[in-house]
């Protein structure tokens, strides 16, 4: 079997200053922005990778998808997903640790190994969106 993860939804409470975030603090390319802007999309997303995205879905449109599934929807951004773990190589990580620090956002770590797809890596941290989406960026030697 040889799934991959096509797409993550993030709540967000403003979906304009989550992708603000995601393109010039994360550095990711932003997706149907102009769409969203424009009215003509229910979101924007910024890309991963080839492969994949990352949603910002407004906090708003819960009532839209609690209709639309019947499942409950939580109410809050930043909530109910533990983090997601962004794998990137050793510039990748370098450089957006430095656009994290220059935009003074807080990163945390640990010396000891975290597991992840790829197996054990000390080379790990911790960080924030503005919504309190916990983020994890990791590189694997």
């Amino acid at each position: 079997m040889a799934f991959h993860v096509d797409h993550v939804v993030l709540w967000v409470e403003d979906p304009l200053r989550a992708l603000e975030f995601y393109t010039r603090v994360v550095g990711l390319t932003s997706v149907r922005a102009e769409e969203f802007r424009a009215g003509q999309a229910p979101f924007p997303s910024v890309r991963l990778s080839e492969a994949s995205i990352l949603d910002l879905m407004p906090v708003s449109i819960t009532e839209f998808v609690r209709k639309a599934t019947g499942e409950t929807v939580p109410s809050a951004a930043g909530r109910p997903i533990n983090h997601v773990c962004f794998a990137m190589d050793r510039d990748e990580f370098d450089a957006l640790a430095a656009r994290l620090g220059a935009a003074r956002v807080a990163m945390h770590t640990a010396n000891d190994p975290s597991f992840g797809a790829r197996g054990a890596s000390v080379h790990w941290f911790y960080f924030q969106d503005p919504d309190g989406n916990m983020l994890e960026a990791r590189y694997y030697p």
